[in-house]
């Protein structure tokens, strides 16, 4: 039946289909596109077509297109403009790839996984410690196309630290490819720097006698290091085709800064492998804690139980209802069981104490 809207009865749609999408212009993705000649950002706000047309029209300079999480018409219809490869394309739109390098004629297609360190408390009421995201950098001879997957890992930095250094930007568009890689690495050693006083802190809560170890946080940090461990450790690989000699789209100048990035790269690698490693020994060695005390307590128990025995054995006894007992007619008979109950128990709390069982 109708339904009373403000503005009156409106007839209820009685078709199902879903109503056709419609799309959003590409220029709503943009962050930021400059057109830059001999290390010099031209001014003045262009769209991506218009640049890239000014750049081969003049046959000089590069074009940097930052995007922000495009959907697939935005970003086919950037494939388009900048002449990019259908499969590289879907992968732009699609998150969660794996760090790779991909060569498709003269433009090259690199994926890099951002890393951020969730500030905590403490490990018990952490739910997360590292955030992931992903930059993928395209560049051709003369563009940089990049676009961005999640909230942190913005690249504005970037390029204000690229136009104030023109004699950088003046090496091409595989300048701005080493000063992303360069940050994003950067990042994971800051990233690991954090984790290891996270891990500090929980060795030493692990080896304090009287501290109560929480096994599950131990677990936490083990699988943000092995995602950490992915977004890092693939990278290695891939950078070093970058900084091979036999890479005849890059200068020599930038394959020298990337070797440095494969450094520190190497470096981060390192420092997560050990991390998982000492974390492993963590586990074990938070087990076998658990373990022990569960020993102790087991060997307070029994210890209580056997002294409750002794009254219990004895109550029981005197407690059947038979006339020819010992010392049932003896006024002395109640008052020297009660005594024989409390030295018998006096004397096994003193031999668990002594043995450490209580």
């Amino acid at each position: 039946m109708p339904h009373l809207r403000p503005g009156g009865f409106v007839t209820p749609r009685r078709d199902k289909r879903p109503l056709p999408r419609i799309p959003v212009p590409a220029a709503r993705a943009v962050v930021d596109c400059a057109v830059y000649v001999d290390g010099e950002r031209r001014h003045g706000r262009v769209s991506y077509r218009d640049a890239l047309h000014e750049v081969r029209s003049n046959a000089e300079g590069f074009v940097w297109l930052g995007l922000h999480s495009p959907d697939d018409d935005q970003m086919e219809d950037v494939g388009r403009v900048f002449g990019l490869h259908e499969l590289v394309v879907e992968d732009a739109v699609n998150a969660h790839q794996r760090p790779k390098l991909e060569v498709y004629d003269d433009t090259q297609f690199l994926v890099l996984r951002t890393v951020k360190y969730v500030e905590h408390e403490s490990m018990d009421k952490a739910s997360e410690v590292v955030e992931t995201g992903e930059i993928m950098i395209f560049v051709g001879p003369d563009f940089v196309v990049t676009v961005r997957h999640g909230e942190h890992g913005g690249l504005a930095g970037v390029r204000r630290r690229l136009e104030e250094s023109p004699a950088s930007l003046k090496l091409g568009p595989y300048s701005v490819m080493h000063a992303i890689a360069d940050q994003v690495v950067d990042s994971y050693l800051d990233v690991t720097d954090l984790i290891e006083t996270d891990i500090d802190a929980m060795e030493e809560d692990i080896f304090s006698p009287q501290a109560q170890t929480n096994i599950e946080s131990i677990y936490l940090l083990k699988r943000e290091i092995v995602e950490l461990r992915r977004a890092v450790s693939p990278l290695a690989t891939d950078l070093q085709r970058i900084g091979s000699e036999h890479d005849d789209l890059i200068n020599v100048e930038i394959r020298r800064y990337m070797r440095d990035v494969l450094d520190h790269t190497i470096k981060a690698a390192e420092r997560i492998a050990s991390y998982d490693e000492l974390l492993s020994s963590l586990v074990q060695a938070a087990l076998g804690k658990v373990a022990m005390q569960q020993n102790i307590d087991m060997r307070k128990i029994s210890a209580w139980v056997a002294i409750a025995a002794v009254p219990t054995a004895l109550a029981g006894i005197y407690g059947m209802n038979f006339e020819d007992m010992p010392e049932l007619d003896w006024a002395f008979g109640y008052p020297t069981v009660l005594l024989v109950m409390v030295t018998v128990c006096l004397l096994l709390y003193r031999t668990f104490r002594r043995n450490n069982w209580l």
